[in-house]
């Protein structure tokens, strides 16, 4: 039996202009549907969620929902009220006095998980911490509708695991917008993916998505190639036609000529759906040196207000080698930015020595966008000292053409970047950061107001950047993809690591924690006495999963070396002709030079491969 039906939009029209956002819009919501929103920037997410709270209007059709259906809504904007508390922002919308004494009890729970003082001012927080306190606000509202705009921006990875718990116990019906693939998967029964104008939705959680709108795109891609077939058969019988038979026709070559314009169109909108970012191949970073910088028993501690110290680092000791990729995570305030300033050199250490190689560049995305001229355009952002191409990655590009890979129209680029919405800002900003990305690449943040497609053209991109990549993120799925390094900053100066992305650091976690720590002396001498017994037992292993990233270049390897082997063996070949030096010497060394190169390349994918394989068969204790 199917659960009740809360809230319905029958044939709907939208419209802001006199291009519709929606036409023909229908879909229902029922009570305990977890309903997982997705679609590109400008697809109309916010206009569908304003059509379910009823704050917008339908142009044409129905929208009807259940008497007295309540409805949270934690929108990306929130504007502070002067002298408002964090405790009277979230009472503000409870009216209900028999329920207050609970809901301060809740305030409590979700303040407390979110990290954020209930006494504060709203006007004293930063926009991370307004954003929680919304996201306070919509829990403790408790409505039999929730609906959660980029709920995770902004959360550390421990606040977004409890949040997924409080979701997956949350009694009423949701519907979340996140670009944390993760998130959604988890707390996820069905799916409303916005295309092209149309809603399509699915009975199955997020965790189906890839699967379900592969199969629908390629559906789309046999009915466009059978739509082509009868087109060009029409085509043909209108030119071979005679005229007497084509006057007497003239509505089927009107229809074919329709035929031939909406398949275009649809062709075009297609295209658009399923094309990838071509990014020129990243010039390989400098060779010069494998160490690119270490920290030296560095140690780090900030003063509050209140004269207590917060230890950041304690002892801390680090070599980052050319061509490490780290995913650094941790609880907001935990040391990140502070690790990531003094990398860069902006900030010293209260002790110790941090080291840099001397020819090492910085590319830095900055979370609060500092580098990023709000006043200008995207157009002169990218081309501050004028012109209309842009330099990426050795190729002049047209910076409209560049722009319209990172999903701008090109009516945005002329048009102050202040106007931009957050999502477009952090567009602009990786448009700006990646067009030359430097030796060394830090990302801090980058997938925050971030739509799918972007994160997959990101991801695309990271994976074909040669030089050293530095991310903070708090977006899990995010870190198995880009990184093979993990760095955790667990607070008080803590700092732990381990080898793969994040799924690799939550195994090793669990392994930290099931390993028995003896506590007493008696507990030792128990244990002594028995290795001896121990060690006749046969050591039951299991082999250590690699990560998606680790798996695929492992993959790869053998082909490559297998490659660089054949290559090595046809250079060899030709310097070993005795005439080649005589009758053409700087061919000769021409050759001699790249046999080194390729022998280095052979050697470098030989120890990584080496690498990789200990790490496949690296089992450990159960």
């Amino acid at each position: 039996m199917s659960a009740p039906l809360i809230l319905s939009v029958k044939d709907a029209t939208v419209r802001y202009t006199e291009k519709p956002i929606f036409e023909d819009l229908s879909f229902n919501i029922h009570q305990g549907s977890r309903i997982a929103l997705v679609g590109r920037n400008g697809t109309g997410k916010s206009t569908l969620m304003n059509i379910i709270t009823g704050d917008k209007e339908l142009d044409l059709g129905e929208r009807w929902q259940e008497i007295g259906l309540s409805i949270g809504y934690l929108k990306q904007d929130i504007t502070p009220k002067t002298g408002e508390t964090v405790f009277d922002f979230i009472f503000e919308e409870i009216v209900d006095d028999d329920e207050k004494e609970y809901k301060a009890y809740k305030v409590d729970v979700v303040t407390e998980a979110l990290s954020l003082n209930k006494n504060a001012l709203m006007t004293n927080l930063s926009g991370g911490q307004i954003r929680r306190a919304g996201l306070a606000r919509a829990l403790v509202e408790e409505p039999d509708l929730l609906m959660l705009d980029e709920p995770t921006n902004h959360l550390d990875l421990e606040a977004i695991e409890w949040l997924e718990d409080y979701l997956n116990n949350y009694r009423g019906t949701l519907l979340c917008v996140s670009h944390d693939k993760t998130f959604l998967a988890n707390i996820t029964n069905r799916i409303f993916w916005l295309d092209r104008g149309a809603l399509r939705a699915a009975p199955k959680g997020f965790g189906y998505f890839e699967e379900w709108s592969t199969m629908l795109l390629e559906q789309e891609e046999r009915e466009l190639k059978n739509r082509a077939k009868i087109v060009e058969r029409e085509v043909e019988w209108a030119s071979k036609g005679v005229k007497a038979r084509r006057k007497r026709n003239e509505r089927r070559v009107e229809e074919m000529k329709e035929m031939r314009e909406k398949l275009k169109a649809d062709k075009s909108a297609y295209n658009r759906v399923v094309s990838k970012i071509k990014m020129p191949e990243p010039k390989d970073a400098a060779a010069s040196s494998k160490i690119v910088a270490e920290f030296y028993n560095v140690c780090k501690t900030f003063t509050r207000d209140d004269g207590t110290e917060i230890k950041i680092l304690d002892k801390f000791n680090m070599r980052i080698m050319r061509g490490d990729r780290i995913g650094i995570l941790g609880k907001n305030g935990s040391g990140k930015t502070t690790f990531l300033k003094m990398l860069i050199g902006d900030l010293a250490p209260d002790m110790g020595s941090v080291k840099r190689r001397k020819e090492l560049e910085f590319s830095y995305f900055d979370q609060k966008r500092k580098d990023l001229k709000l006043d200008e355009t995207p157009w002169k952002n990218l081309c501050p000292t004028g012109g209309d191409h842009v330099d990426v990655m050795g190729k002049h590009r047209h910076v409209v053409a560049y722009l319209k890979d990172f999903m701008f129209d090109p009516d945005d680029v002329r048009q102050p970047a202040l106007t931009l919405s957050g999502g477009q800002k952090n567009r602009l900003m990786l448009a700006k950061v990646l067009a030359n990305p430097k030796t060394c690449l830090i990302l801090d943040e980058p997938t925050n107001d971030l739509d799918m497609e972007t994160l997959d053209m990101l991801e695309e991109i990271l994976s074909k950047y040669k030089g050293t990549l530095i991310v903070v993120s708090h977006d899990r799925d995010f870190l198995d993809q880009t990184v093979t390094k993990v760095l955790a900053f667990e607070g008080n100066g803590e700092v732990d690591g381990c080898l793969g992305g994040y799924s690799d650091y939550l195994e090793y976690k669990k392994s930290q924690s099931d390993t028995p720590k003896p506590t007493t002396k008696q507990t030792e001498k128990k244990q002594e006495s028995e290795a001896p017994k121990q060690q006749n037992k046969p050591e039951k292993l299991s082999p250590q999963k690699l990560t998606y990233v680790l798996q695929h270049e492992l993959d790869k390897l053998p082909a490559r070396i297998e490659k660089l082997e054949k290559e090595i063996l046809t250079l060899n070949k030709t310097l070993a002709d005795p005439a080649l030096f005589k009758d053409d010497k700087d061919k000769f060394y021409e050759i001699a030079k790249k046999l080194k190169a390729k022998k280095a390349s052979l050697e470098s994918a030989e120890t990584r491969w080496l690498e990789l394989e200990d790490m496949r068969q690296q089992t450990t204790l159960k």
